[in-house]
């Protein structure tokens, strides 16, 4: 008998532990943009013909696309879709334009703003009363789904159309603001207005930094998550993520994403064709197992580096064997992207000064924002000098970025 009440007695002690367990963990459920518009704020679009901005990350914490919620929904009267680079399905490569079709499932036309037309022109918006934006941003200035958001804003105040932001988490948190900022003259579709590399916003507040620093003057409704802190990076949020275009796979890639996009500017492959994009670099030329010690022994916080090889079944080097590492962030509070991207980058032009590469038309300074980078980098300075040309600016940024900060 002692023993049946001892055994219930540790039952429900375990029992307790794990209900707290889950409280716990509930604590952390974030309430994504659309989960609220749906819940508390849906008279925002009753009555009204709704244009939808959005690809396969605009999903609710069950999986289930905006489109659809929408599309079923009886007080919505969702009326055109308008898709970013990649699709609103998803289904186009990096670079790939997509033309004007028709929903299989809704019916509804689709739009692209990637590729001709990157802005809505009044003819696709001649149907619509409102325009809403939920798309999942990675947190770097060089991802082109924000500059789809600004340029669509633009055609909302041109057309009177009001525009609603449906947030949603940065992947890395809203804490890190890093980076030379973006000098105008480098303005281009990954990157058109002077922020830094890592902005530490989210996409609702990006939308409000954008409306007033630049004058874009539009009708806009920012729907607020629930639950969110800054300290949080995606995986604290509880929801799932979606890939957030065919290259960007989990939520470590966001991570890395700010280091080594900035190769995509060179003749070293950044991943792309390999199961780790922007995880993976090399090149034919390198030597996995040196560089992946000279980088080890910078010891750089919270990164370390694998010696690796691969063919990348696409992109740079495509079907050639290529060397270099894998990057590992282990400790993704301490780890610096920008910084991290920018010794990779050193290091590989100095150990291979004949065989390195910037690619031609600039692109290198369009993503780094500048053509100063490259210039210090080909002359020899270090990294810390690079990176002590930009704070001043980087400063600057932080103080106006606090003004349009929603969560605290």
């Amino acid at each position: 008998m002692l023993m049946i009440i001892f055994m219930i007695a540790l039952s429900t002690i375990s029992s307790g532990g794990e209900v707290s367990a889950d409280k716990e963990k509930n604590k952390n459920k974030v309430t994504p943009g659309v989960e609220v518009l749906l819940g508390d704020q849906k008279e925002l679009l009753k009555g009204k013909k709704v244009g939808l901005i959005t690809n396969p990350t605009g999903i609710d914490s069950g999986l289930r696309s905006i489109v659809d919620l929408f599309n079923d929904d009886p007080d919505i009267e969702l009326t055109a879709l308008y898709g970013p680079e990649h699709g609103v399905r998803g289904d186009a490569q990096a670079g790939a334009g997509v033309e004007f079709y028709i929903d299989e499932k809704t019916g509804l036309p689709v739009y692209s703003l990637y590729g001709k037309t990157k802005k809505p022109t009044p003819e696709m918006l001649k149907n619509v009363d409102i325009l809403v934006f939920d798309i999942q941003d990675v947190g770097t200035r060089y991802y082109t789904y924000i500059y789809t958001m600004a340029y669509a804003m633009e055609a909302a105040k041109e057309n009177n159309i009001p525009f609603i932001v449906l947030d949603r988490p940065n992947p890395q948190g809203g804490l890190s603001v890093d980076g030379p900022v973006l000098d105008p003259e480098f303005s281009s579709f990954v990157g058109l207005y002077p922020i830094p590399l890592k902005h530490g916003m989210t996409v609702g507040e990006l939308a409000s930094f954008f409306n007033k620093e630049f004058k874009i003057g539009a009708d806009l409704e920012v729907v607020k998550m629930k639950g969110w802190k800054r300290s949080m990076d995606f995986d604290d949020t509880g929801l799932p993520f979606v890939l957030a275009s065919p290259n960007m796979p989990t939520v470590s890639t966001t991570f890395v994403y700010p280091a080594t996009g900035l190769i995509e500017g060179t003749n070293v492959s950044e991943g792309r064709g390999t199961t780790k994009p922007f995880e993976l670099i090399g090149a034919p030329y390198i030597n996995s197992t040196d560089l992946s010690e000279k980088l080890n022994e910078l010891n750089l916080p919270g990164v370390k580096f694998r010696a690796a090889s691969f063919t990348p079944t696409f992109s740079k080097h495509a079907g050639k064997l290529s060397h270099g590492v894998e990057i590992y962030v282990t400790d993704r509070d301490k780890f610096e992207a920008v910084p991290t991207g920018l010794h990779i980058i050193k290091t590989i032009h100095d150990m291979y000064p004949n065989d390195f590469q910037f690619l031609a038309a600039n692109n290198f300074s369009l993503l780094v924002g500048n053509d100063w980078v490259r210039t210090m980098i080909l002359e020899g300075a270090s990294v810390s000098e690079i990176i002590s040309e930009y704070q001043t600016e980087l400063n600057d940024f932080k103080k106006v970025r606090k003004g349009y900060l929603m969560y605290k």
